[in-house]
């Protein structure tokens, strides 16, 4: 049954050029509840004429939008947060009922951190000054951002909200305008948002668009008019983006798929430990781009640990995620669901040894996506400890030294996220060091600050987010160099 505080329209539009229209053609989605199979509402399938209107009416934003102030935009970006704050309870609702996952992550993390990072943004631009340099006393050399221009921007289904603001906020900030796509899986925080913010940014500069990946999706990839491309979501579709992108010689930011290595030391702290393993793979139901999906323990107490670890899975408490005390909500939907337990099978196919979980839950769950935590003693070549699993799922690889697990780390496609736990803060940073990866945390796991860069090496994406620096890859570079002679230059003389 579905909470009775949820309030949901039956049917929600496109938002093109500060107006809800329908789409051209007609088509509509369904949204369901992936805890119960409960229909949640229905919205617009966008046709390619609908995302030539966003498009459209974001390039004539543009024109006065790239103008604007950053004190005015920095305002805008506050008042944004605000309003976030203001509705928390219905948006982390929202999130929950149409993603599965529990409330108390949604309240805690995904809500508030979103209102931070526009506060963040409007913090930078405030507070960002351009260059002027003298060159060989005989130039002076200014540069300057400018914004970039029209940004086709694509979401995922395990953040929608979150990375709606990391991607928003940005882009915003940097005087741009967005034709915006969230997943067709969890389009309905987003359209809430929305509907919260429609008369704060001028029409046309925030165009939000729905409907499946394959269709308005690739619409907006291949749309002449879009100037660049910004997407998170699998490594696999990320090609597509970047291959797009090349195609029409435009930039693209990436994040993308990862395989991350958590690596436990033998002087780690035991009960710090054990709560990083759980935050690091559990976290969201492992729907997590960083996840902390390959466990890397030390030889010498491999046994103490993983035998500790089991019985804290074996504790996790899952159920409807907006109940009381859940820790665990359910896989975004079943074929997820299936995809996870045919990982299950490659790991017994390879001779791995199920240590726990390994199976859905059924009883009054079995209408949902349920799985229990899962944990696998496998071998770093093994598929499950190569392969992006996305879900509760990590397998535990025991290793010798520093060099031994340092070597097994590296030895994947992906470079994302990571993490060392250990009291020897030297040895901390040589494994951070030495680990090809864009994060790595060292004594805690998926821990998402503002101010703080995230993006991936190898398959794991191209370009970092949550950090100032994304600016860059939402604005162009400009150098006006001026002579300081009033002499010609006497290269014809």
């Amino acid at each position: 049954m579905l909470p009775v505080n949820l309030k949901l329209k039956d049917k929600y539009q496109l938002f093109i050029d500060g107006k809800w229209v329908d789409a051209t053609d007609g088509g509509m989605l369904k949204s369901y509840c992936p805890a119960t199979g409960d229909y949640l509402s229905s919205f617009a399938d966008a046709s390619f004429e609908d995302v030539d209107l966003a498009v459209k009416a974001a390039r004539k934003a543009f024109i006065s939008w790239s103008k604007t102030t950053v004190k005015h935009r920095a305002a805008i970006l506050n008042k944004i947060a605000d309003i976030i704050d203001e509705h928390k309870e219905e948006l982390a609702l929202i999130e929950t009922v149409d993603n599965g996952k529990p409330l108390r992550e949604t309240l805690a993390i995904d809500i508030p951190l979103s209102a931070d990072h526009f506060r963040y943004f409007a913090g930078v631009i405030l507070s960002e000054e351009g260059t002027a340099n003298v060159l060989d006393e005989s130039f002076l050399s200014i540069i300057l951002r400018e914004p970039i221009g029209v940004v086709g921007q694509i979401v995922p289904w395990n953040f929608p909200f979150l990375m709606g603001a990391w991607k928003l906020a940005p882009v915003i900030a940097a005087g741009d305008c967005t034709v915006f796509k969230p997943s067709s899986s969890t389009s309905l925080s987003m359209l809430r948002f929305a509907e919260l913010i429609e008369n704060v940014l001028p029409p046309g500069v925030f165009n939000l668009i729905t409907g499946s990946g394959s269709k308005s999706g690739q619409y907006i990839l291949d749309h002449k008019g879009i100037d660049k491309l910004a997407f998170t979501g699998s490594t696999e579709v990320g090609r597509n983006v970047a291959l797009a992108a090349a195609k029409r010689l435009i930039p693209s930011t990436l994040e993308l798929g990862g395989k991350s290595a958590n690596i436990y030391f033998d002087d780690c702290r035991l009960d710090q430990a054990l709560d990083g393993a759980q935050l690091g793979i559990l976290f969201n139901q492992g729907q997590v781009c960083c996840a902390g999906s390959r466990i890397f323990v030390q030889e010498s107490f491999y046994d103490k640990f993983v035998g500790k670890l089991v019985e804290c899975f074996n504790k996790v408490k899952i159920g409807l995620p907006w109940e009381d005390g859940v820790q665990m909500g359910s896989q975004i939907d079943k074929r997820q669901l299936q995809k996870i337990l045919s990982y299950i099978e490659y790991a017994k196919q390879d001779g791995d040894k199920i240590l726990c979980g390994g199976e859905v839950v059924g009883g009054d769950l079995a209408c949902g996506a349920f799985m229990r935590p899962t944990l696998i003693a496998s071998n770093n070549l093994h598929r499950c400890a190569r392969e992006e699993i996305f879900g509760p799922v990590a397998v535990v690889i025991p290793f010798k030294d520093e060099e031994d697990v340092i070597a097994m780390a590296n030895d994947s496609d992906y470079g994302l996220g990571g993490a060392v736990w250990t009291v020897d803060i030297n040895r901390a940073i040589r494994v951070a060091r030495a680990i090809r990866t864009g994060r790595m945390w060292v004594n805690t796991y998926n821990q998402i600050p503002e101010g703080s860069p995230f993006g991936g090496y190898k398959e794991s994406g191209i370009g970092r987010e949550t950090h100032k620096m994304i600016l860059n890859h939402y604005s162009q570079c400009k150098n006006i160099l001026i002579n300081l002679s009033e002499k010609p230059s006497g290269f014809y003389s």
